[in-house]
């Protein structure tokens, strides 16, 4: 199996499109740091103020499993395309981080700010700090390595476990997270938020 961590420049190119993902959220009017003043390492309590505004919570897990993700679809990709020439290693993890860059953007948007508060419980959400948005960016890349180095099974088998260790913690995951975006549930709102 060809291996889709990139080569020097690749890596460089998915720093540069990290980096400029941060310098857009600062343009944007994001905070670069909690609004607290402190970087902490992890911070896990949901409904709170700082969360989404340090390094690390319960929500990195999502984004760990984006990059399982991200590296599966990839791999399918080039295995049946032979996409760039030939040289997935080079490309596979940058298009990776731009995606995920991507996702970063819109989620520190109004629009999807004011679509959490709506249809979650996440009624006083603010979005990510910059310092949050570039470690999710981190936790994805981490995500997109461990799947480059794990046999899938080992893979499919994180991504459970992630998603029931936060579902059965928080009553939040990746799943549900897509889910009350795109189609929210009001008996599922209702049971996250202890009802």
């Amino acid at each position: 199996m060809t291996s889709l961590i990139p080569n020097r420049r690749g890596a460089f190119f998915a720093l540069a499109v990290a980096l400029s993902t941060g310098a857009i959220l600062l343009a944007m009017g994001r905070t670069a740091i909690c609004k607290c003043g402190t970087v902490k390492l992890w911070w896990g309590v949901v409904q709170s103020s700082e969360n989404s505004q340090h390094i690390a919570d319960w929500y990195s897990a999502s984004h760990l499993i984006h990059g399982l993700l991200f590296y599966f679809f990839a791999h399918l990709l080039w295995r049946r395309w032979k996409l760039f020439g030939g040289k997935p290693a080079s490309w596979a993890l940058p298009i990776a981080v731009a995606f995920e860059s991507f996702w970063e953007l819109l989620e520190n948007s109004p629009l999807i700010i004011d679509r959490y508060r709506a249809v979650t419980v996440s009624y006083g959400y603010e979005g990510d700090s910059v310092v949050n948005s570039l470690s999710d960016i981190g936790f994805m890349a981490l995500g997109f390595w461990l799947a480059s180095k794990l046999p899938v099974w080992a893979s499919v088998a994180l991504a459970l476990f992630l998603e029931l260790f936060t579902l059965y913690f928080i009553r939040d995951n990746l799943t549900l997270n897509v889910l009350m975006l795109v189609w929210p549930l009001e008996a599922v709102r209702q049971w996250q938020a202890g009802a």
